[in-house]
């Protein structure tokens, strides 16, 4: 019995999502000149995030920490062997270049969806 109203509603819906409205570019037209509003919420929370980021930073002498951290990786960088550091390097730039991609990828279907 389920399974028959399951493919009953799979064909209503796959039906209707077929369906197109001609409104002679009026919904493109109104979704470009929406403005694009962000909830004064998560401006808030950013924004309290960043001050405890901050405030913990100068806390814990983060300049400091930073400094160290980069004087004992390029120590590190100069007592390895050239391979390992090649790979090291071939695997950051991999790594850079696949969220690249996905963040050019997601940005255009974000467009995408707004042209719709």
């Amino acid at each position: 019995m389920t399974e028959d109203n399951e493919q009953l509603l799979q064909q209503f819906f796959s039906e209707t999502a077929q369906q197109t409205i001609a409104d002679d570019g009026f919904t493109e037209r109104v979704m470009q000149r929406l403005p694009l509003r962000t909830n004064w919420f998560v401006r808030l929370w950013d924004g309290l995030c960043l001050l405890v980021a901050a405030i913990l930073f100068i806390v814990y002498d983060g300049w400091q920490l930073l400094v160290d951290h980069v004087i004992g990786q390029f120590y590190t960088v100069v007592a390895t062997s050239p391979s390992q550091v090649l790979l090291t390097v071939a695997a950051v730039v991999f790594g850079l270049l696949f969220v690249g991609v996905g963040e050019v990828l997601y940005a255009e279907s974000v467009r995408r969806s707004w042209l719709r």
